[in-house]
């Protein structure tokens, strides 16, 4: 029997972080932090470019359209229990 473990990264040692941020309608969520302004910057291009793929389908399936943004936040900022959100887990209805 095989069993599947999550695996949560640490978040990176440092007191300011660039995150994306994933917006549907008007609710917002962090989906990934990064120490760097480039690796922020490459993952927000991919999850849009992922979600500009899938957009019939979101379309068919009447959601709101996924955009992300990038911010520069305080560790403070990060809720407790945050984990980071797949990238294609609105397919699945994970997300928000």
């Amino acid at each position: 029997m095989s069993q599947l473990l999550m695996f949560r990264p640490p978040l990176p040692n440092a007191d300011r972080l660039w995150a994306v941020i994933a917006w549907q309608g008007r609710r917002s969520r962090i989906a990934n932090v990064h120490v760097s302004h480039e690796a922020a910057e490459a993952d927000c291009a991919w999850r849009s470019r992922q979600v500009r793929e899938y957009r019939q389908f979101l379309a068919s399936e009447q959601k709101a359209p996924l955009r992300y943004e990038m911010r520069q936040i305080a560790r403070a900022e990060i809720p407790k229990g945050w984990s980071p959100l797949p990238a294609l887990g609105f397919l699945r209805g994970q997300g928000f």
